[in-house]
This record gives C-alpha cells, sequence and structure tokens, in this order.
C-alpha cells in the first residue's frame, strides 16, 4: 500500500512546493499543507525541526480529511493517497506561519469548509480551526467530519507504538488506528491492529498503523457554522507530549512513537501528536510533575492499556 518517496528528501532544507500547496513552520513544528486543507505535501507532513524527524512523510501521503451529510449522502473529501473528490478549492492563502485553506462541497446538501492553521498556545503545536459552513438552503440533518492519518514515525517509519485516548467524546462515532482509510467521512472504517476500535488504548505495535476520527455533529442550519480545532506537533518526551495538548485543551488524541523510542524521551527522537478540542470531550488539563504517565491517562478510563502487541498489519472487520 506504500508509495516509497525519494530517498533524497533533505529534512531540514525546503524543497520547491507547488503553488497549490504551502510549508509553514513557527520554529519548532513545520507542515506541509495542501490547498484543500490535508498534509504530506512539499516533503514535509508533521515535522520536528529539533529532531530533523518527520511523523507522517515516509511512504503513503495518507492524512487527510472529509465532510458530509449522512442524511443526504452529500459528500466531499480530500486525501493525496486515497483520493480527493467533490472538494473544490474557493480560496488558499499562506505566510511563512499559517495556511488557509477554504474548499465547497457540493450536492443535495452543500458546504463551505475552511481548514486555517496557524501556530497555537504551545509551541510545540499548530492549531487548525476547521468552520464547516452549510451553504444549503435546507439544513443538514447529521453532519460528519474525518480526519485520518498514517503515523510513519522516523526513524522507523512503519514501525510505531500508536495511543489514542478521549473516547467517549459526545461528538466522536468512531475511532481506531486505520490510518489507511479514505478521507470520505461516508466509506468503511475498519481497524489494523485488533483491540484499537472505539476503546481508549496505549501504545499499540510496534505496527504500520495510524489514527481514524469520524465525528457527528448533528444538526446544521442553513447558513450556520460548526467549528472545532484539530492540533499536529511534537515534543521530545511523552510527558512534553501531554503538557502541550494539555496547554491547549485538547479533549481527543493520538500520539505516535518510534518502535526504538516506546516511553518517549529518547535523545534524537520525536513523540508525535494528533489531536481534536470542541468535540465534546473533556479537556486535557497540565500534566502534574509527580505524575506518572498511566497516573495521568486514568482518568480516560481506559481499556486495553497493556495492548503492545506485535501482530502484522492486516485489515479487518470494516464497521
Amino acid at each position: 500500500m506504500k508509495k516509497f518517496f525519494s530517498a533524497m528528501l533533505l529534512a531540514t532544507t525546503l524543497v520547491a512546493v507547488p503553488a497549490t500547496a504551502a510549508v509553514i513552520d513557527n520554529g519548532t513544528i513545520r507542515l506541509g499543507v495542501d490547498s484543500r486543507g490535508q498534509l504530506n505535501t512539499g516533503g514535509f507532513g508533521v515535522f520536528d525541526l529539533r529532531t530533523s524527524r518527520d511523523g507522517t512523510r515516509a511512504g503513503c501521503p495518507c492524512e487527510g480529511w472529509g465532510a458530509a451529510d449522512a442524511a443526504t449522502g452529500t459528500s466531499g473529501y480530500a486525501n493525496n493517497s486515497t483520493g480527493i473528490a467533490n472538494a473544490t478549492v474557493s480560496s488558499f492563502t499562506n505566510t511563512a506561519t499559517t495556511a488557509t485553506s477554504v474548499v465547497d462541497i457540493a450536492g443535495a446538501s452543500s458546504m463551505e469548509v475552511t481548514h486555517a492553521f496557524a501556530p497555537s498556545a504551545s509551541t510545540e503545536l499548530y492549531e487548525v480551526l476547521v468552520t464547516i459552513k452549510n451553504t444549503s438552503a435546507n439544513a443538514i440533518t447529521d453532519l460528519r467530519y474525518r480526519r485520518v492519518m498514517d503515523w510513519d514515525i522516523e526513524p522507523t517509519a512503519f514501525s510505531e507504538y500508536v495511543t489514542i485516548q478521549g473516547v467517549g467524546a459526545s461528538a466522536l462515532l468512531f475511532s481506531s488506528d486505520n490510518g489507511f482509510a479514505s478521507g470520505d467521512a461516508l466509506s468503511a472504517r475498519g481497524f489494523l491492529v485488533g483491540g484499537t476500535t472505539n476503546v481508549n488504548f496505549v501504545d499499540s505495535g510496534p505496527s504500520d498503523h495510524g489514527a481514524l476520527f469520524d465525528f457527528g455533529f448533528g444538526s446544521l442550519a442553513a447558513g450556520d457554522t460548526k467549528t472545532f480545532k484539530i492540533f499536529y506537533g511534537a515534543s521530545l518526551t511523552e510527558k512534553g507530549a501531554l503538557a502541550a495538548l494539555g496547554t491547549v485543551g485538547a479533549e481527543v488524541y493520538s500520539l505516535g512513537q518510534s518502535r526504538s523510542d516506546i516511553n518517549g524521551g529518547t535523545a534524537g527522537f520525536s513523540t508525535f501528536i494528533f489531536g481534536f478540542k470542541g468535540v465534546g470531550g473533556t479537556p486535557l488539563g497540565a500534566v502534574p510533575e509527580s505524575s506518572t504517565w498511566m497516573m495521568m491517562i486514568a482518568g480516560f478510563g481506559i481499556a486495553g492499556m497493556s495492548l503492545r502487541s506485535r501482530r502484522r498489519k492486516s485489515i479487518a472487520s470494516f464497521a
């Protein structure tokens, strides 16, 4: 399923970027942002400038999103690996540190989807303000949004430990480690490693997998908007990653770590971060100095905490 990119990419040097994309950074985290709002373009996905490691760019460019009205079957999505459909770029602007994509989705229901990338309150995280506007004459009765990514944590891309927390958030319809799923919010879901579907888990792997989140936001009246935030970034330690998520009040998140850095904190490695806010969950607070990883996450009601299977990747039992 992988399409291997050139081994000649220089990690700390900007490469030529097409006019329909931008490479942005805040001095710590660098993102390659496509004009439709997905990542993995211009030689970068989610890149830690301190360690010269990327978390998503190796292999297939499997990071993307989709928005839909499940009641009418209207759907638009963008993923550089699994496909782009019914997502027409209305505008794309950027500066050295920001990028804003506006996309139109047409059909029985219509909507305008804006992804505005900007530095967050944590230097280790970029935030993406997502705004979905109902441009239909009638209400959207079952608004959906999907975000999916394949973790490829350098330097052991295709073999990483994945964590997902925040299951139970009211808007979260489905979650798993299936980073190879389509961006289409109405398409099949599935999982890659058993025990990762709709449960909180820690350090599943090592395997070649990622994170899939489907959200349901109910009805949206004509002309109204729904907003929430996504976060991308990296920290030099696992505790630092949790602290960054606490700083921004993330409610749902995934961590990706190299198979050589399961505990997060090995010199030269990064713990990569993917999170959400405004999705009906409990915001993660600051990490107390005396807390350990297990103590801190206990409040999420973890199921399968010891999940560290070394199974080979296989797509199974689609939901």
